[in-house]
């Protein structure tokens, strides 16, 4: 029975926002379990590189606790062992290049050079993987940075990306370095994306995550061009950055209009990567970002409609308008 608007947004969080919680349970016991066998491949293939096992971290919005239904893919990255190895960075890419000491990287390396080819690197992955009895009949392919694991008995996948840790720079800053999809390298930090959604979240008293989450299921619509997950998260942690006079209420409905009205001023601007590293990431194309001005421009007005008449105690009209904004997955009056 649903006869409030909060009784309708409980259960749209519930069961078609949030990710089910015996799932996220499951999903991480199968990681920590896929992590254990990654962790002996040394001693199964002595060619394998060394693992550099306390750098490995989880990363993506499932670990960030982000991630909206339906759980799709979980992210891992795999420390190695640089072995003495050096990076140059040349604008665009990285290039890993290895010393004669370090045998096992060397394997890896393009023909007749020292030059690490990172998709022979996911490639070894690839390989010790399909050797994993539990894995036989899995889905196991090579995807621009990651190896993908998909098993038949889960709906999501397990993307594993080979990664080294860098010394710190000048700067006093170390990174990691992944593939680029290309046979290089590029930088990246999930530390810096991990401690941003947390501290942001903990300011306003742990109600950011739901805001984010039933937006992204919002941004998924096909009333408009879907920006990318990781736009539209930022693009709701830069807004909830600058409110530090006022928190996030725990009810979304109030926090909607006010994203909403946020993406209007922000989507034809440049959005900064937090890591320092990316540059401008909103490369939406102008058309793009129109219709997403026009669909937030038009949404926003029934989110405050909706709230109107909540405040009215005119629940049926309230909840029957957030239907209207949300999709007919949205609870009806009962």
């Amino acid at each position: 029975m649903v006869k409030t608007v909060n009784e309708a947004f409980e259960l749209f969080l519930r069961d078609y926002v949030n990710l089910d919680p015996d799932e996220t349970k499951s999903a991480r016991r199968g990681r920590d379990w896929l992590v254990q066998q990654i962790r002996l491949f040394p001693d199964k293939d002595i060619n394998f590189p060394k693992l550099y096992s306390e750098k490995d971290i989880f990363f993506g919005s499932f670990a960030r606790r982000t991630k909206k239904r339906e759980l799709d893919d979980i992210d891992i990255m795999i420390a190695l062992h640089a072995d003495g190895s050096q990076y140059q960075e040349y604008g665009d890419r990285i290039e890993i290049y290895v010393p004669d000491s370090a045998y096992e990287l060397n394997l890896l390396c393009y023909e007749n050079t020292n030059k690490l080819n990172s998709r022979k690197v996911i490639n070894k992955f690839i390989s010790l993987l399909s050797q994993v009895p539990q894995y036989s009949s899995a889905e196991i392919k090579r995807n621009m940075e990651a190896a993908v694991l998909k098993l038949k008995s889960y709906p999501w996948s397990f993307d594993i990306v080979p990664c080294f840790f860098t010394i710190k720079n000048i700067l006093d800053k170390d990174y990691y370095l992944i593939p680029d999809g290309m046979g290089d390298w590029k930088k990246t930090d999930p530390r810096i994306d991990r401690s941003r959604v947390n501290e942001i979240n903990q300011s306003h008293d742990g109600n950011v995550l739901n805001t984010i989450r039933i937006m992204k299921y919002w941004n998924k619509r096909v009333t408009m061009p879907s920006m990318p997950s990781y736009l539209i998260e930022n693009m709701i942690l830069d807004f909830y950055s600058t409110q530090t006079y006022s928190k996030a209420s725990k009810y979304v409905d109030l926090e909607i209009p006010k994203v909403l009205e946020y993406i209007q001023k922000n989507i034809y601007c440049s959005v900064n990567d937090p890591k320092g590293i990316q540059g401008n990431i909103n490369t939406l194309t102008p058309e793009e970002k129109t219709k997403i001005f026009i669909r937030a421009c038009l949404d926003e007005m029934k989110a405050l409609e909706a709230r109107q008449l909540d405040d009215e105690l005119k629940y049926e009209a309230s909840i029957s308008k957030w239907q209207d904004f949300f999709g007919f997955d949205f609870p009806i009056y009962s």
